[in-house]
């Protein structure tokens, strides 16, 4: 009886051993589409067959139909040129490859500041839009646009990674007067720029001088500026939601006010402030699950403390949904912190930086779980940055 049940679990081994080589094509794609991003660069090094099937347009369509893959941290540093991601699904840091249309002449001095589903877009110093995927290295240069007026926020919206559609929306003007302008994938081109009404049940205008910056003494002693800091990544950044149909566009002021641009209605409506204008604090906007919500680093009482906020649309007031834990933000008190943070799905990654002080959290809403992540390290070089753009890792992703 002991021989037979040997001699079982031997041919069963055997079967388990050899049954991804007996699945069909199609079968065996839908399963190793589910591995993570950074597994997939490594079963071309596994067999012949699986190397062909990596690198086939059936597989890339296979993982297009995974709903959803851990975000990657896209990580900026005050060099600007350094290609660094955090993968939350292992908690580590990952180095890629630079993008090769990037290190053209009037290309080199380009900032990432958008980014949706699998593609990252970056910015060049004369104006002119490039389009990546960071994973796999595919790049694709934009139709120049003319900047018109004063650039407000810069945001992206990919609508499916396999077929490479997307949009590019850039808000522009100064208050009251706002204008947007789209870049289409589909059609590869600029469509015309459309001016923005103002929203008629916005009761929150606000005045004149109100976006000029504010000095006023701290509870330190110091002389204290309420225009936000923003590192050069984040100087155009805004978030995109799509809900009941609707495109909406979500950006801050200079002064820490936000903005909602109705892309769909042609209209925008000023949010009422969080904090006073002579309040100290840093504040930016991300979304979550299509949801746009505000983190706020704000002092009070000798104590610092980070909190995450939500809008309420019908009492037109801020609700708050989460914060950090004492113990952990006390370390923030007096640093003159500036934040910056990226949603993607359930989590927010929050870059903490000044000239003394440089931490990254990671906030997770399905288990209220505040984590600060692990310093990075490149050759023994520990290295700083300044914020962090989110993307899905696919190898699928067109530009």
């Amino acid at each position: 009886m002991e021989i037979g049940n040997g001699c079982i679990s031997k041919k069963r081994k055997l079967v388990e051993e050899g049954s991804l080589d007996e699945l069909n094509e199609d079968l065996l794609e839908r399963v190793l589409s589910w591995l993570p991003t950074s597994t997939l660069f490594r079963l071309g090094s596994v067999c012949k067959r699986w190397k062909s099937m990596a690198d086939s347009q059936s597989f890339k369509l296979a993982c297009s139909r995974i709903p959803s893959r851990d975000p990657w941290f896209y990580m900026v540093d005050a060099d600007l040129n350094r290609s660094i991601v955090f993968d939350s699904a292992k908690s580590s840091w990952k180095r890629l490859n630079h993008l090769s249309l990037l290190l053209r002449d009037h290309n080199r001095d380009s900032i990432p500041v958008a980014a949706s589903g699998g593609l990252v877009c970056f910015r060049n110093m004369s104006g002119g839009y490039i389009v990546c995927n960071p994973v796999t290295g595919s790049c694709r240069e934009l139709p120049p646009v003319d900047p018109g007026q004063s650039l407000l926020a810069i945001a992206m919206n990919a609508y499916s990674n396999y077929h490479g559609s997307y949009k590019l929306v850039l808000v522009s003007g100064d208050l009251p007067k706002l204008a947007f302008k789209v870049y289409n994938s589909i059609t590869n081109c600029w469509e015309e720029e459309i001016m923005l009404r103002r929203n008629a049940d916005d009761c929150t205008k606000s005045n004149d001088n109100d976006e000029d910056a504010v000095y006023f003494l701290s509870t330190a002693g110091n002389v204290v500026v309420t225009n936000m800091q923003r590192s050069p990544s984040k100087q155009y950044s805004s978030v995109f939601t799509l809900k009941d149909g609707e495109e909406i566009v979500y950006f801050l002021t200079s002064s820490g006010r936000v903005i909602a641009c109705n892309l769909t209605q042609k209209c925008f409506s000023e949010y009422p402030r969080l904090l006073p204008v002579f309040s100290e604090y840093s504040i930016d906007v991300v979304e979550c699950k299509g949801e746009m919500l505000v983190v706020v680093l704000s002092e009070f009482l000798e104590c610092a403390s980070l909190r995450v906020w939500r809008n309420d649309p019908k009492t037109k007031t801020w609700n708050q949904i989460a914060v950090m834990p004492p113990a952990m933000s006390h370390e923030f008190y007096d640093k003159k912190l500036d934040i910056n943070c990226v949603g993607a799905g359930d989590q927010i990654f929050i870059c903490l930086t000044s000239a003394e002080l440089c931490s990254y959290v990671l906030y997770d809403f399905m288990t209220n779980r505040w984590v600060e992540l692990p310093e990075c390290s490149v050759n023994g070089e520990s290295l700083e940055f300044m914020s962090a753009l989110s993307f899905e890792p696919r190898i699928e992703a067109s530009v």
